[in-house]
């Protein structure tokens, strides 16, 4: 057994398998000249430096948001179909997201593994929940100013300046911008 071929057998190109094993070695030879953090993959650099400056390249062609990764995009693109592959397999319930049907699956395990250092308080998921006991509100509007401790409540606010309505009903063509005013709207028309 030539573990030299086997490894050539399973990667079509040389680089790709020197590239593989940088996994095992730890070598991260890609660093960014802005803040030093470092990367195995060129690919995965190209993406970072992105955060620097402030790069999109990937439009929704449908409301014009722009994404930094093509993934984001493609899971933005769920929000205008409505497709959501991820299901949970003992209640049906369904995701646009997989990190959202895993933290979902904790609800059938009680699984709560963070915990609150102040209150003792556990959480199936990372939580903000200290946000509570520090008033911090890292969140602010560039256009009136107000704060918020989480970034979703900021989101939504600032549709209110911008008139954005993201959540469109496919029977009536309204566009709302809550998802629970679309939800109440297809309750409405559903039959019993």
């Amino acid at each position: 057994f030539n573990k030299n071929a086997l490894n050539m057998a399973l990667f079509s190109q040389r680089s790709h398998l020197t590239t593989h094993m940088g996994c095992h070695t730890g070598e991260k030879p890609y660093a960014c000249n802005t803040c030093g953090k470092s990367f195995s993959l060129r690919g995965t650099l190209t993406v970072h430096l992105r955060r620097h400056t402030g790069e999109k390249p990937y439009s929704c062609g449908i409301c014009g948001k722009s994404f930094s990764r093509r993934d984001s995009l493609t899971v933005h693109m769920r929000r205008h179909s409505g497709e959501k592959p991820y299901a949970c397999e003992t209640c049906g319930k369904s995701f646009r997201h997989r990190g959202y049907l895993t933290v979902h699956m904790r609800r059938h395990s009680a699984d709560k593994p963070y915990v609150c250092d102040t209150c003792g308080k556990r959480f199936s998921v990372s939580s903000t929940h200290r946000r509570c006991h520090t008033g911090e509100k890292p969140y602010a509007c560039d256009t009136c100013g107000k704060i918020f401790r989480l970034r979703c409540t900021l989101t939504v606010h600032l549709r209110r300046h911008t008139g954005e309505k993201p959540y469109a009903c496919g029977t009536c063509e309204k566009s709302f911008k809550h998802s629970c005013r679309l939800k109440a709207t297809l309750a409405k028309k559903t039959p019993f």
